[in-house]
Formats: structure tokens, C-alpha cells, sequence
């Protein structure tokens, strides 16, 4: 499957927390822009009422929330995030489950897609047919439309770029690819969704140029760092609305040890593994740590809907959706991610988090999170 990739970094493990999570409360329903057409005005913010726990770690399924409020930041502003994928069906398999929790709690969701996911094979048999691929561009926006959906996204933006492909083939050569874009004008395109939308967390990849070297995931690395700087600098870009500086941006992917720990429940349940073959092909270790675990057991559920939504991607009997959510809930209930920028300080050393707001909130503890671990 080209675009169920393996992690853009394999980060070393530590113990995750033992977290709770908020029953979910439905999914929202997202509206479609694209950065070289709309308007900053169709992205705009919108203020919503929701019920929400003050912090995303003190809550547990099932828990009545503490206030009734749209949560914001220090300064007042409705809290927002927005995450930046490479292809439709990046966004169900990174991330989904905690972009639903936030959904739920009333933070504003937004998604940025690059590419069309044109050059995305059909994995499905049971849709791989003519008339699908006479309309594959259509069929995955379809698919990706469906997934929002089911997340709970509020809104998708498109940045407007045609798939580059795998290195080497025909399609990479083209000039309206992603990865063959200049570099000034795709970041321009995001600081215009940046400053539009206003998050002060942005989710990101990784810099991979090892183990899955796709040409569209190391762009949206190069994008994204550069116009998190560019869209806080009212001299940059000066058209694309009025500055807007981001507070924190993470890189979301898997470590070795949720590989181990998904890779030992497919093979207890007498199930090939799909984590195999990323062992065979050394699946490598690296120095950096994963900052943050985000608690989602209870949205397992949306995260597998977003997934059955790429019908050409996905095959629902497929070993990749073999394994229960209730399973997945015992072994490892955790999206992690690691915190890559942050203008709102660090976790202390050996210390992890439990929110992506940390810092960022208007309401938050002062006490410690007791459960979180050390990090080694």
C-alpha cells in the first residue's frame, strides 16, 4: 500500500502514561478549500460551544466534564489544530483518533492534504475496476471527504499539488507535483492556511529520508517547519492574511516499541503481522524520544471508520484491519508524537506529556500529572 507507510521516524520507547479519555460525542462535519483559490475569509475561525474536560489528560471514559466552554488559549483565542499530511488516507492512519478526541472536546480540527493522492495504487480488489480508475482523482476525494467525516475534522483544506509518486517513475517527473513545486510557494500556500485558520498546535512529519523516503512526505517536512516561522512574521507573506504564530509543532509517527507491541497481538491472535517485513527491512532505531502520548482508546472506532473510508486503500479484510480496537486498546490506547518546535517551554527532562496543548491552554493544572512516566 503506497500510502500506509511505515513511521516516518522510529523514536526510542519509554513507558506511555496511563491516561484516560472522554467518551467521543459524535463526528463533525468538515467544509473543503483550496489554498490557491479561496478566499481567507472561507477558512475562517469559528467559535462553537462544546462540552469539554479543562485538560485533555483529566478525563476518562465516560467522565462528566468540568465545564461547559469553547476551550482557548492564554490570550482568549479558541484553541485550534491543524495537521498537515502528504495524501488522502494519511490522515486515518496518523494521528485520527486523537484528532477526533480534540473534536469532541471542542477544539477547532483542521486538515491540510498536499496532494490529490492521485498516484496511489487501487489495494482493494473488491473495487478495483474500470470505472474506478477512469476516476481515481474524484474517487480519492470522495474517500477523503468520508474520512474527515468520520474524524470529526471541522474543516479540509486542499494546498492544491498533484501526487509526485514513488522516485524515479513517470509520474514524479511532472511539474505540478508537490515534491517538484518551488519551495517558496508551497510554504506561502500554508502560511495563507496558517493565518487563516490561526492553531497554536500544528501536527507534522518527521524529515525520513531512510526508511520511507517518499518524495511527498520529506516536502511536507520541508513545508511545514519554514512556514511555522513564516506565518508568525508579518514581512513574510505579506498578502496571505495577517500574522498568526503557531505556539507548538510535533511530529507524529510510531515507535519501535508500539511496532513490537501491535507486531505481538497480531501473531497471539494467530494473524500475519504487516509489522513483519518492516523488521526484515530494519526497522531502525534512532536517539530521539516521543514527548507526548495522547490517550484515544475510546476514538479507535473513528480512527477505523477514516480508514474503511479509502475504499481503493484499504481492504477491509485485509491483515492491516484484522486487529480488534479492543485489542489495540490493551496493547497500546496511545497516538504519540514528539514535540519538534514549542515558543511555550519543554517537558523537563525525562518527563512526558498528555496533551498537545501543554502550555498553551488558558485552564491547566498546576499540579503534575502523577501518572505520566520518566522518560529514559
Amino acid at each position: 500500500m503506497e500510502h500506509w507507510n511505515p513511521p516516518p521516524q522510529d523514536f526510542q520507547t519509554i513507558e506511555p502514561p496511563e491516561g484516560g479519555g472522554a467518551a467521543p460525542a459524535g463526528a463533525g462535519v468538515a467544509t473543503v478549500a483550496t489554498a490557491t483559490s479561496a478566499p481567507i475569509a472561507s477558512a475562517g475561525r469559528q467559535d462553537k460551544g462544546a462540552t469539554v474536560p479543562t485538560t485533555c489528560g483529566e478525563s476518562g471514559p465516560g467522565a462528566v466534564p468540568s465545564e461547559t466552554m469553547t476551550p482557548r488559549d492564554r490570550d482568549g483565542e479558541p484553541l485550534a489544530l491543524l495537521t498537515v499530511h502528504a495524501h488522502p488516507d494519511d490522515e486515518a492512519s496518523k494521528g485520527a483518533a486523537t484528532v477526533a478526541r480534540y473534536h469532541d472536546e471542542g477544539v477547532r480540527c483542521v486538515l491540510v492534504c498536499c496532494t490529490g493522492g492521485e498516484a496511489g495504487d487501487i489495494l482493494n480488489p473488491a473495487v478495483d475496476a474500470p470505472e474506478v480508475r477512469a476516476r481515481l482523482s474524484e474517487v480519492r476525494l470522495e474517500e477523503l471527504q468520508a474520512s474527515v467525516d468520520a474524524i470529526g475534522y471541522d474543516e479540509l483544506q486542499m494546498l492544491g499539488y498533484h501526487d509526485s509518486g514513488m522516485p524515479d517513475t513517470d509520474v514524479n517527473a511532472r511539474p505540478d507535483n508537490f515534491a517538484n513545486a518551488p519551495l517558496d510557494e508551497a510554504v506561502g500556500r500554508l502560511v495563507r492556511i496558517i493565518r487563516a485558520e490561526r492553531p497554536q498546535v500544528i501536527v507534522t512529519y518527521a524529515d525520513d529520508r531512510q526508511f520511507y523516503p517518499h518524495p511527498d512526505h520529506i516536502r511536507v517536512h520541508e513545508v511545514s517547519l519554514p512556514a511555522f516561522d513564516a506565518a508568525g512574521d508579518p514581512d513574510r507573506y505579506p498578502d496571505s492574511g495577517p500574522a498568526w504564530q503557531p505556539s507548538k509543532m510535533y511530529y507524529t509517527g510510531f515507535s519501535r516499541r508500539r511496532v513490537e507491541a501491535l507486531h505481538a497481538a497480531h501473531l497471539a491472535r494467530g494473524e500475519e503481522s504487516p509489522y513483519g517485513r518492516w523488521f526484515e527491512r530494519g526497522l531502525p532505531e534512532h536517539e530521539h524520544h516521543f514527548t507526548t502520548f495522547v490517550e484515544v482508546g475510546p476514538w479507535l472506532a473513528r480512527r477505523r471508520a477514516a480508514l474503511l473510508a479509502h475504499r481503493t486503500q484499504v481492504d477491509p479484510q485485509g491483515f492491516w484491519m484484522r486487529l480488534p480496537d479492543d485489542v489495540i486498546r490493551e496493547v497500546f490506547p496511545w497516538d504519540e508524537f514528539m514535540l519538534a518546535r514549542s515558543l511555550v517551554g519543554r517537558p523537563a527532562e525525562g518527563d512526558t506529556e498528555d496533551d498537545l496543548f501543554v502550555g498553551v491552554r488558558a485552564s491547566e493544572s498546576s499540579e503534575p500529572v502523577d501518572t505520566l512516566p520518566r522518560r529514559s
